[in-house]
């Protein structure tokens, strides 16, 4: 962005991604900008552009990881349409793609990489064997890395190839549901101590969570059918102690899913946001903190 001339004693700014930068008048670039410009009609409005820029990147990732986590089938047009803005290109460029077919089953064999997205090209991806092609598909999956097979050796060859994801798809840890369990309620993350109950929501919220009832929540979608994950928090004052409970999975009727029904995705999500929160509890000894 070039500079802009101030009203005051021959300083210019400009934008630099997010960054208001700062000349004097004889053109020697400031670390910062002086106290006297900072109600400068020029400072304001390049702020507030700073402002809307960051919350437009925040909001693109926030979107891309809902498409991720919720399997959502993403239209081929639409990553064309947003690929020239550079926030929507930053969160999108490097994950994995795979084109959807006409029953909507997702193709991973002909996953790749993500390069480029053009109307009349179609989407440019770097495949799993290093080939720069091009996929002509209706629409693509960005799929959840417990849904990828050889994971580690994925994730080795995103490394050789420089791959660095804005939002996080490879390199997301993944937790997979044991091979037999039975009941409605996963403990593992059960007793976790917190002083004030207001230190377990807080946490939550940082994290993205929504909060409501005493309990944590994480919205899914597996298999086309919509879920959620429920931790518990507890209902107290929110200055009281708190004590976290089970983890659950819930249909959108609110009923709640056996364990054994919990898709490889919403499980892994679920105890993903069990797993962050619990690890902002009270660690009273070694032992506690090794769980």
């Amino acid at each position: 962005m070039g500079w802009i001339e101030t009203d005051s004693g021959g300083y210019t700014v400009a934008l630099d991604g997010t960054s208001v930068l700062c000349r004097n008048a004889a053109g020697r670039q400031l670390k910062q900008v002086p106290p006297k410009l900072r109600e400068d009609a020029a400072v304001v409005r390049l702020g507030q552009l700073a402002e809307w820029l960051e919350r437009h990147e925040r909001e693109c990732r926030e979107q891309v990881d809902a498409w991720l986590v919720r399997s959502l089938p993403v239209p081929a047009a639409l990553l064309a349409r947003v690929w020239p803005d550079a926030a929507w290109r930053s969160a999108l460029r490097d994950l994995v793609i795979a084109p959807l077919g006409p029953d909507g089953t997702a193709d991973l064999g002909r996953a790749g990489f993500l390069r480029d997205a053009d109307a009349a090209k179609g989407l440019g991806v770097v495949d799993l064997d290093g080939d720069s092609v091009r996929l002509e598909c209706e629409s693509v999956l960005i799929p959840h890395p417990v849904l990828l097979e050889d994971l580690d050796e994925l994730r080795e060859f995103a490394v050789e190839l420089g791959v660095e994801q804005r939002v996080e798809q490879l390199f997301r840890e993944v937790w997979r549901r044991p091979g037999e369990v039975s009941g409605h309620e996963w403990s593992a993350y059960a007793k976790g101590k917190f002083d004030q109950l207001r230190h377990a929501t807080a946490r939550a919220l940082s994290l993205g969570y929504r909060v409501r009832g005493g309990q944590v929540l994480c919205p899914l979608v597996e298999d086309g059918r919509a879920l959620e994950a429920a931790y518990w928090l507890g209902a107290d004052y929110p200055d009281s102690a708190a004590h976290t409970g089970a983890l659950e999975w819930r249909g959108k009727d609110g009923r709640r899913l056996a364990l054994s029904e919990v898709g490889p995705v919403a499980w892994s999500e679920g105890e993903r946001m069990a797993a962050l929160v619990y690890a902002g509890r009270v660690v009273v000894d070694d032992e506690e903190a090794l769980r």
